[in-house]
């Protein structure tokens, strides 16, 4: 049996499947981008695939604090488009 893996939603504190989830890293070179694959080196948070739970994630800047630095829009106009598909 394979072991389900978890993460934690940075917006909604909800424990979730990690394929479930979209990783958003802030890179060694402080750059901040969406990792579709996963595994991206740098400092990653789980955001679940919903638009409310980013619209909940902006509004508490949730993801700045779980990330440690300043977030710029064009982040979460990429995080958008990925999530709408």
């Amino acid at each position: 049996m394979k072991k389900i893996v978890l993460r934690k939603c940075i917006a909604t504190n909800e424990q979730c499947e990690k394929k479930d989830l979209l990783r958003i890293v802030r890179t060694p070179a402080k750059n901040v981008e969406v990792d579709l694959t996963g595994k991206a080196n740098g400092r990653g948070a789980y955001l679940k695939k919903d638009i409310a739970a980013l619209d909940v994630c902006i509004k508490r800047n949730s993801l700045k604090r779980a990330l440690e630095c300043d977030i710029s829009e064009e982040v979460y106009l990429e995080i958008r488009k990925v999530i709408n598909g």
